[in-house]
């Protein structure tokens, strides 16, 4: 489905809103992507990063759905994972509208090349590049997507239009994106590592000398998350106990 030249204006627009004057050529390669595969920077699309143009995730699903893409399967290679060193390599298979098209690719992840922050889920990842993958062969999209660099969500941080000091947007995009960048990493420990939510966030609040967690400094809760994952990786059933011992007591019923 094309959409109209009034909508790929509007989406120029929005890139030039948040990423500032670019050069005419990068705008003209913006424009290009926009206007041959539908793509929307307001919707998250496109991202640039480092000076290069990538597409992400979500973006080729919706591709993906314009093109009445008919489904996706996923399927583990297991002569070339190994579990125990959390390597992965996935075979992804698009099926285009009439279900006789069919179009392949494969991803493969291990600790060496995702980002840290990521560890343990090594298999969501490998799935994820293959799909990604798959979808851009299928749909001539010559970009590469984020999830498939090496430091998958770690990846080099997207160039925003700077913001005059004294906003609220400023602040929004930075502090507050930052710490929610550290309550993800937090949330993945305790994913990864099937942890108590609520005696971390009281450990926490301990570690960092605060009465709450929301309290604490950025550099205070990126010492903890180092030393939570230090402890749980060294001797998980010791940290286990440790967080127990922030485990409210039961008040006896008179």
């Amino acid at each position: 489905m094309k959409r109209n030249r009034n909508w790929a204006r509007t989406e120029m627009s929005a890139a030039r809103r948040r990423w500032g004057s670019m050069g005419r050529e990068r705008m003209k390669e913006l424009r290009t992507l926009i206007e041959t595969h539908n793509l929307s920077i307001s919707q998250g699309d496109v991202l640039l990063l480092e000076n290069g143009w990538y597409v992400t995730h979500s973006g080729l699903l919706r591709c993906a759905q314009r093109h009445r893409c008919s489904g996706i399967k996923t399927t583990i290679e297991p002569r070339f994972s190994d579990p125990d060193a959390n390597r992965w390599v996935f075979r992804a298979v698009v099926y285009g509208s009439n279900k006789l098209k069919a179009f392949v690719g494969y991803g493969d992840a291990d600790p060496s090349n995702v980002s840290s922050l990521v560890h343990g889920a090594e298999m969501r990842v490998a799935e994820t590049r293959a799909v990604n993958r798959a979808l851009r062969k299928a749909y001539g999209i010559g970009l590469c997507s984020v999830e498939e660099l090496g430091a998958f969500s770690n990846a080099p941080k997207p160039f925003v239009k700077p913001a005059a000091s004294n906003s609220s947007e400023f602040h929004s995009n930075g502090q507050d994106h930052g710490q929610t960048r550290l309550r993800d990493q937090l949330c993945l420990l305790i994913r990864q590592f099937k942890l108590d939510a609520n005696l971390v966030k009281s450990y926490a609040a301990d570690f960092c000398g605060t009465d709450a967690l929301s309290e604490a400094s950025r550099e205070s809760v990126q010492s903890f998350i180092s030393h939570l994952s230090t402890a749980a990786k060294e001797n998980r059933d010791a940290l286990a106990c440790k967080l127990n011992s922030y485990a409210q007591p039961v008040e006896a019923k008179s």
